[in-house]
């Protein structure tokens, strides 16, 4: 079954109106019609809705079951993702929807050899929301992660306050004799809670970033002993996470 997400709630005796895209996605591409059914998503919750009727503007649906199961991570993950090359953002954000994150902040660290345009940048984060969006139907979704513009290093620390557990993922700690294994660190975590991971550019974290980073409470975590890529890193955190408490 199709589903959606509405961009205004339902009404008190259970209607709603799904426009734009969406209303066009399914009376031209799924060519549905009145009494056939989808997924209406609002506010956190699924419903089964039954197609009312079809017009020229949109698509107007009756609520007749739910709330379903809800499917999301009983905790909330952020990940941070140094500014990457090339369009690895975009898989991380399609990839990382499917996998249970929360949310996605892009910030420019000491070693992105991307440098952001903000001229450009919205219609990025558009694009990048789109994505989420469009992921968060594909697997069942009752949120959409949201899609941050990019920070600095230090506003990302000033974000971490904001978390109950700030992780980084670290190279060298992977390389000592007693790594942080993630397995480990997530004995410490527990459902409900609040969670950010920061994983560096394609030159990984600096030395300064980390040290700055343990200052500020983060705790280092090692993703086994083989280097993994910068788009490989978050998926790899987020199926461990799964796998946890999942």
């Amino acid at each position: 079954m199709q589903r959606y997400f509405l961009e205004t709630p339902f009404d008190e005796v259970g209607n709603a109106f799904i426009s734009g895209d969406d209303g066009k996605h399914i009376a031209k591409v799924m060519r549905m019609e009145a009494g056939d059914r989808i997924i209406a998503v609002n506010n956190g919750e699924a419903f089964i809705c039954e197609i009312a009727n079809i017009l020229t503007d949109g698509v107007a649906v009756t609520k007749m079951d739910g709330p379903l199961r809800s499917n999301e991570m009983p905790i909330s993950v952020t990940i941070a993702c140094g500014l990457p090359k090339g369009d690895k953002l975009d898989l991380i954000v399609q990839k990382g929807t499917e996998l249970g994150m929360s949310k996605i902040i892009p910030f420019e660290a000491e070693r992105s050899i991307v440098k952001w345009d903000a001229k450009k940048g919205d219609k990025k984060v558009e694009r990048l929301n789109k994505i989420a969006k469009e992921a968060a139907e594909q697997c069942h979704r009752t949120i959409i992660p949201a899609v941050s513009a990019p920070m600095s290093f230090k506003q990302l620390l000033q974000e971490s306050r904001n978390h109950d557990v700030c992780f980084f993922a670290d190279e060298e700690d992977a390389k000592g004799t007693d790594p942080n294994r993630i397995a480990d660190r997530l004995k410490n975590v527990y459902h409900k809670q609040t969670v950010l991971v920061v994983f560096g550019p394609e030159g990984g974290l600096s030395r300064k970033e980390a040290e700055e980073m343990r200052a500020a409470g983060f705790k280092s975590v090692s993703l086994g002993p083989r280097i993994l890529r910068t788009e490989t890193a978050p998926l790899y955190c987020l199926s461990a996470m799964s796998y946890e408490f999942e």
